[in-house]
C-alpha cells in the first residue's frame, strides 16, 4: 500500500513513519507538514492510505478530506479526541489519538489492509448483454436476502443490528419493523463502513445515530443499547470519549 503522511509536527511524522518501517508491505511516498502541498501530491500521485493530523495551519485534516476529490482511505492521527465522531462520520478507516501505541497503530493499519485487500466498497457484478461481466462498485447500500427476496438497503439509513443466533435484524430509520436475514456480524461487518462500531457481541450501531452515552449503554431514539464490557475500551476510544 502506499501511503502519504500529514502532519504539521516533524516529530509527529517521524514517529509515524517509524512505526510504518516495522510494517510489511508498506511504502511512504511523500511526508508533509504543509496540508497544503499534501493536496497537490494527493492530486498527483496514486496514493491508497493517508495518516492525516487534524489541527494544522491554513486548513485542517477535516478540511482536507472534504476538499480531496476521491479520497483515498485515511486514518487520523491527532492529540484532540473530540473530532472522533465526526472523524468517522467522514468514514474514516480509523482515529488515533497521540500518543499513539504501536500496537493500537498496528491494528488501524491492519484494519486498512483488509480494506485496501478485501475492496471494501461492496462490488456488484452485473453481466452485460454482451455475456461480459463489469463491475459497479457503490459505497451507499447493501443487499440482504428476507424472506424469498433481496432487499437493497441504503447504509446511511442503517440505525443498529441485532444479533439472534443465525440471523440478524436490521432496523432502519424508514421501517418501524426490522429486517430479518440469515447472516452473522463477521458478514455484515464485512460489508459496512467504519461508521459501524459493534458494541456488544449482539449489537452493531450507526455511530451517526447515537443521541447519547451512558456508564453501560448507547441510546439511539428511545433505545437504550448495552455496551459488552469486552468492547467497552474500543466504544470509548472510537467515540473520543
Amino acid at each position: 500500500m502506499k501511503c502519504v503522511i500529514i502532519d504539521d509536527e516533524p516529530l509527529a511524522i517521524d514517529v509515524i513513519e517509524s512505526y510504518l518501517l516495522q510494517i510489511d508491505d508498506i511504502e511512504i511516498v511523500a511526508k508533509c507538514t504543509n496540508p497544503l502541498e499534501a493536496i497537490t501530491i494527493l492530486s498527483k500521485h496514486q496514493v491508497d492510505l493517508v495518516f492525516l493530523d487534524i489541527e494544522m495551519p491554513n486548513i485542517t485534516g477535516i478540511d482536507l478530506v472534504n476538499i480531496v476529490e476521491n479520497i483515498p482511505q485515511f486514518i487520523f492521527t491527532t492529540a484532540y479526541p473530540q473530532y472522533a465522531l465526526e472523524g468517522f462520520n467522514l468514514n474514516a478507516t480509523d482515529y488515533l489519538v497521540k500518543p499513539i501505541p504501536f500496537q493500537r497503530f498496528l491494528k488501524a493499519v491492519s484494519r486498512a489492509k483488509e480494506k485496501y485487500k478485501s475492496g471494501k466498497d461492496l462490488f456488484i457484478n452485473v453481466s452485460s448483454a454482451a455475456g461480459s461481466t463489469k463491475t459497479i462498485q457503490n459505497n451507499d447500500f447493501i443487499f440482504v436476502k428476507s424472506e424469498y427476496e433481496n432487499i437493497k438497503i441504503s447504509i446511511d439509513d442503517i440505525k443498529y443490528i441485532q444479533g439472534l443466533k443465525d440471523y440478524i435484524k436490521i432496523y432502519t430509520k424508514d421501517n418501524h419493523k426490522a429486517i430479518l436475514t440469515l447472516s452473522n456480524f463477521k458478514v455484515i461487518l464485512d460489508k459496512l463502513p467504519n461508521q459501524f462500531l459493534r458494541v456488544h457481541r449482539s449489537y452493531i450501531v450507526n455511530v451517526n445515530y447515537i443521541k447519547a452515552l451512558q456508564k453501560t449503554k448507547l441510546i439511539i431514539d428511545d433505545i437504550r443499547i448495552p455496551i459488552g464490557e469486552t468492547y467497552k475500551n474500543e466504544v470509548l476510544h472510537r467515540l473520543g470519549v
